[in-house]
């Protein structure tokens, strides 16, 4: 592939709801510019960009993946995102280096929930963006229909530059509102100019409506013409539209069928015409100078010197690893010495690529703007940045999506676990809405994700790539043992006699509640008289900080327990520090046991984010999991924040029922509270199943 110009670049990210049609639309496009030679199909699991098992097994996207195109002296890096939700951190980090947008919309299924979350995040960026209707060759899609309700979403900035016609119930071609010509499909995304069919002029003149009140909408001079009657030349709508677009004040919306490469010509003329350059985005990556702690912005200045963010990782046992780049200022030269400001560490760049799905082609050097891949770098991972010690700028890394599902996994096969650790350890350097956690209190590891389909795929792919298994299961809930009253003078004793010098040690504790669950405990003594020794106090403290780790309800931790030594015994020659321990753990159980034990579950803060028709489906459900709802307040984008109190034991699947309930739209977050009393049904449930264990 040639090297390219930054002015000679544009970087567009494929959004849309999951099953759309993205992977096909870019598969089209690649085909119309000569990038392959033949079309593949999602189906077939032969697309450039869908190259993963997984994503051939399961017929969807599961990565972000950039394919590279030329077109008449440009080149276009199409960064086809998926569209489910479990994989959105794959789609943030298309995002994070995306110029511009295309919004691909299902013909048949029309305006879907994905559909207006990528609108949502292109708002949040503000970026360019158009949408593509594709799939226009079903006779159940209806273009007008998708318009209108687009139209009533996001108002008269929506405006559709295409109008379809057809010819013996098939889909022959458009008629261009902007230009007000009609074009016949040829082959390999190709038209011919034609008349405008006389059977859409009624609906032509709505559309065109549609764009004239857009352009007006730009601009005041453009305004009074509107209202004044006047009529606009073609140069004044171009040069407006052109403006707009870039200003995301007017959003286009064209047609055409992914499967047929219909419509993929003027898609990329689109491109080329109202999609800026990566100089003329008017986003820019911001960073800081960590030499002298300037901020500053990633220009596309080609005179400056290198900068690169690293935006995404490629872990392949069979291609290796790569880390892909988009360069920000400079030039990257191969067989350069950069500087890792985040990882304060030098790399040498032997070799720069640029990735087109699977296939990796190499190049000399990547100008600003470009997106490109390095292979084999040591320390540099996803969010870091690559420049020179001269510059050492750090850009701040992109904002990705919280995990909040996790469930517990186990290796299935003995002796594994140390490939399975590397093998998440890569998934994880590979995905960074992927977490693993070692729970020590529990004794289990826990996998964190976006949601369940993303977790089973993990598994499969653990499994198909680096051959190893683990099972999943419901995660175990870290709760609390405390008391609720006072068990005076309970006594420990501890004596053992076999031949020689014995163990003897016996202490007398009160037992209360401490009003501080934020401590295990708290130990004080009031022994007078010397009947405990005060060289056995530590001994005795040490046996109650190992009991409270596991209390003898249900094993869980001991929390919010005052402990005070009042008296004892001991015995010249058979004391000693043990025998103190061991009286202080027995003294320990008696009490807990006395003092009226009682389980503590923890409570988590939960917030869910849907629009006001679904605020009673969500409080129904929080009442379900016995929850508690605090609050409700709008937020920014006209939908309505659900606060409530949830036990942590109830929030397990949460996220399937949330997405069930809302039709994917409901999103969510939570975090920790605090501890309080667990019901008696949750009680009796956790102490049967600890003493079941124990049987």
């Amino acid at each position: 592939m040639n090297v390219y110009k930054t002015e000679d670049i544009r970087n567009v990210v494929l959004m849309g709801h999951g099953g759309a049609g993205k992977t096909t639309v870019v598969e089209a496009l690649a085909f119309c510019t000569g990038a392959i030679s033949r079309m593949g199909s999602v189906d077939d699991g032969s697309t450039i960009s869908d190259y993963d098992k997984e994503e051939i097994k399961r017929k969807f996207s599961i990565n972000s993946s950039v394919v590279p195109i030329e077109w008449e002296g440009i080149k276009i890096n199409l960064l086809d995102a998926p569209g489910y939700f479990d994989f959105v951190g794959q789609m943030e980090e298309a995002m994070s280096v995306a110029d511009a947008a295309i919004i691909v919309v299902n013909g048949k299924a029309g305006v879907e929930v994905g559909t207006k979350k990528a609108w949502d995040i292109c708002e949040r960026r503000k970026i360019p963006r158009l949408f593509f209707v594709t799939g226009m060759d079903d006779p159940n899609a209806d273009y007008l229909k998708i318009c209108e309700e687009l139209k009533s979403l996001y108002g008269k900035k929506v405006a559709p530059f295409h109008l379809p016609f057809w010819e013996n119930d098939k889909l022959s071609g458009f008629v261009n509102v902007v230009k007000m010509g009609g074009r016949r499909f040829l082959e390999k995304g190709l038209y011919e100019d034609c008349d405008i069919p006389s059977d859409v002029r009624g609906d032509l003149d709505q559309a065109r409506d549609m764009i004239l009140e857009a352009v007006a909408e730009s601009d005041e001079e453009l305004m009074e013409k509107y209202f004044a009657g006047e009529e606009f030349t073609q140069e004044e709508i171009s040069k407006a539209l052109r403006t707009s677009v870039i200003e995301c004040d007017i959003v286009p919306v064209q047609i055409g069928s992914g499967v047929d490469a219909h419509g993929m010509n003027m898609l990329l003329q689109s491109i080329e015409k109202y999609f800026p350059s990566p100089e003329k985005a008017e986003v820019f990556k911001k960073g800081t100078n960590t030499a002298t702690g300037e901020e500053i912005e990633a220009d596309k200045d080609i005179n400056k010197d290198v900068s690169a963010y690293v935006f995404k990782t490629i872990m392949d046992p069979f291609i290796g690893k790569y880390s892909l780049v988009k360069v920000c200022t400079g030039i990257l030269k191969e067989g350069t010495t950069v500087y890792n400001p985040t990882k304060d560490v030098e790399e040498k760049l032997s070799k720069l690529y640029v990735i087109s799905g699977k296939k990796v082609t190499e190049v000399s050097e990547l100008y600003a703007g470009d997106i490109g891949a390095i292979g084999k770098l040591n320390s540099t991972r996803t969010g870091d940045t690559l420049a020179t010690k001269k510059t050492p700028i750090a850009y701040h890394p992109t904002t990705m999506s919280k995990p909040y599902t996790y469930k517990a996994y186990r290796a299935v096969n003995k002796g594994e676990e140390d490939k399975i650790s590397q093998a998440l350890t890569k998934c994880c350097i590979e995905d960074l809405t992927l977490k693993v956690v070692n729970d020590e209190e529990n004794r289990q590891s826990l996998i964190y994700g976006i949601g369940d389909q993303q977790l089973d795929i993990l598994v499969s792919k653990l499994e198909e790539k680096f051959k190893v298994k683990i099972e999943l299961d419901k995660p175990k809930i870290a709760f609390r043992e405390t008391v609720k009253k006072k068990a005076a003078d309970v006594q420990g004793r501890h004596k053992k006699q076999s031949g020689g010098a014995g163990q003897f040690g016996e202490i007398v504790i009160d037992f209360e509640p401490s009003g501080d669950l934020e401590k295990p405990y708290v130990f004080e003594e009031v022994v007078v008289g010397g009947s405990v020794p005060k060289n056995f106090f530590p001994a005795i403290e040490k046996g109650i900080a190992e009991s409270v780790l596991k209390g003898p309800l249900a094993g869980y931790p001991v929390v919010g327990v005052k402990i005070t030594l009042k008296d004892g015994k001991y015995h010249p020659v058979d004391s000693n520090e043990m025998a103190f321990k061991m009286a202080s753990i027995k003294a320990f159980k008696e009490a807990m046991m006395q003092a009226g034990p009682i389980l503590l579950e923890p409570i988590a803060s939960v917030k869910v984010t849907v629009p006001d028709s679904f605020t009673g489906d969500v409080m129904g459900d929080f009442n379900k999991r016995r929850g508690r709802v605090l609050g409700m307040n709008p937020d920014d984008n006209g939908n309505t924040v659900v606060e409530a109190d949830v036990p942590m034991s109830e929030l397990y699947g949460y996220s399937t029922t949330l997405r069930s309930m809302t039709g994917g739209i409901g999103t969510y977050e939570y975090e920790f509270a605090r501890y309080e009393q667990a019901p008696s049904d949750v009680q009796a449930r956790e102490v049967e199943k600890y003493q079941n264990k124990d049987e």
